[in-house]
């Protein structure tokens, strides 16, 4: 695909490069990429910054993030080239009203993603994902398929997954994506586990609805002081 015109604009966004890198060391520490394989963006009004491709997120600094036009890709400021995955990541910007997306090649997700059409719901934390994890058609990494396939996978959802591929999430921020990304490997191991021991228990809809309605009820998954 060839790279779009670069645009000469001053931009630095010093917190959300700092962010980047942090989120980059976290999923390496993790495990939920190994070398290259992942990126991660966030959104700035009308530009996305996005990891570079061949970037190596346990190593990520900060002069190696790269700014893009969120409309069409045009790199505005950076010395590297964007992701071979930036489709991806515009297509879930034009699609929701997401401020920040990771994507990892984190193994229990890809397992997942090779053998079923949706992740099992086998814990209510399901429900924090927006419901039942969709599985996103195979298409060529970097394609405009690929993007619209992930895209369609997401809607309703925060999460989804990639066959044959990997996962993605998505956030207000990289932190909250972060956080995603991860809830969906852990959902994603609890299952194969529990599919290795046997025939697992699957929460119905109405089941998931019940702990929906109780968590907002709570304010679940935030500190509250007591009284």
């Amino acid at each position: 695909m060839p790279h779009p015109r670069r645009r000469h604009e001053p931009v630095r966004y010093g917190r959300e490069r700092a962010a980047l890198v942090a989120a980059g060391r976290r999923l390496a520490r993790s495990r939920l990429v190994i070398g290259t394989a992942g990126n991660l963006s966030v959104r700035v009004g009308d530009r996305v910054l996005v990891t570079p491709t061949g970037g190596e997120l346990g190593r990520l600094t900060a002069d190696m993030i790269t700014v893009v036009d969120a409309a069409d890709g045009t790199v505005c400021d950076g010395r590297l080239e964007p992701t071979s995955e930036l489709p991806l990541h515009l297509a879930v910007y034009g699609s929701t009203s997401a401020g920040a997306v990771a994507h990892a090649h984190a193994p229990a997700s890809i397992a997942v993603g090779c053998t079923h059409d949706e992740l099992p719901a086998v814990h209510y934390n399901t429900v924090l994902l927006g419901g039942v994890v969709r599985v996103a058609e195979y298409a060529v990494f970097g394609s405009a398929q690929l993007a619209a396939n992930v895209a369609a996978a997401l809607a309703g959802r925060q999460a989804a997954l990639m066959r044959n591929h990997g996962s993605v999430a998505c956030g207000d921020g990289i932190e909250q994506a972060c956080d995603r990304l991860e809830l969906l490997e852990w959902l994603a191991e609890v299952y194969c586990r529990a599919a290795a021991l046997g025939r697992p228990r699957i929460l119905e809809e109405d089941e998931l609805a019940a702990v929906s309605a109780e968590l907002t009820g709570r304010g679940y998954g935030a500190p509250r002081p007591v009284g």
